[in-house]
């Protein structure tokens, strides 16, 4: 777990129950928008959309009792798919677990923190063409502070958040980030350099 401190001016723009209402409210979209659970695969992509899909798997259990949540979720590593890892700094790959039912013929919703230049989510497209043939692929994001560099947009949005370019919009899950060891769910913007 990441302790969090603060050295740069931030202001919360999302606490714990916000997330939860936002995640409350895709959860209802996505079974919306696909007419059920029946053939529903909730890919998240790490760091922290890995999380925000589990919590989103459990959401639609709870709203449609035949779904186990823990069939449906898994995790999509994008990291090689990239194409700015000349211009980063090195990170680990992350395992890609998928459900047992794996992703062809199913409805598979991308699952990630925040929406930015588009360019993890195509990352995630080219993952998913060497992983199987989905029936359809979908976005679900919990921000969206726009700023796209691809045509890509989220069919299911937390929050919109219009922001600067210089601006970091951080989201952080307690499964990962505490703050004065408290574990911690929220969403902040930090100013710019």
């Amino acid at each position: 777990m990441t302790d969090v401190t603060a050295p740069v001016p931030s202001r919360v723009v999302l606490n714990h129950a916000d997330i939860d209402r936002a995640l409350t409210r895709i959860a209802h979209e996505i079974l919306e928008a696909n007419k059920g659970s029946q053939d529903l695969v909730l890919l998240g992509i790490p760091r922290r959309g890995y999380p925000l899909a589990v919590r989103l798997a459990g959401k639609i259990a709870a709203a449609d009792p035949s779904v186990d949540a823990s069939a449906i979720v898994g995790q999509l590593d994008v990291t090689m798919f990239r194409d700015d890892l000349s211009h980063q700094p090195a990170r680990p790959p992350y395992p890609t677990k998928l459900p047992l039912s794996g992703i062809d013929n199913k409805v598979v919703v991308l699952i990630d923190d925040v929406l930015y230049s588009g360019r993890t989510i195509r990352a995630a497209l080219d993952a998913i063409v060497d992983l199987g043939r989905p029936r359809s692929v979908r976005l679900a994001v919990l921000v969206d502070r726009g700023h796209r560099e691809l045509p890509i947009r989220a069919d299911h949005v937390g929050k919109n958040l219009p922001t600067s370019s210089s601006e970091k919009v951080r989201v952080r899950v307690e499964e990962f980030d505490s703050v004065n060891g408290q574990p911690i769910n929220e969403v902040v913007i930090e100013a710019g350099a």
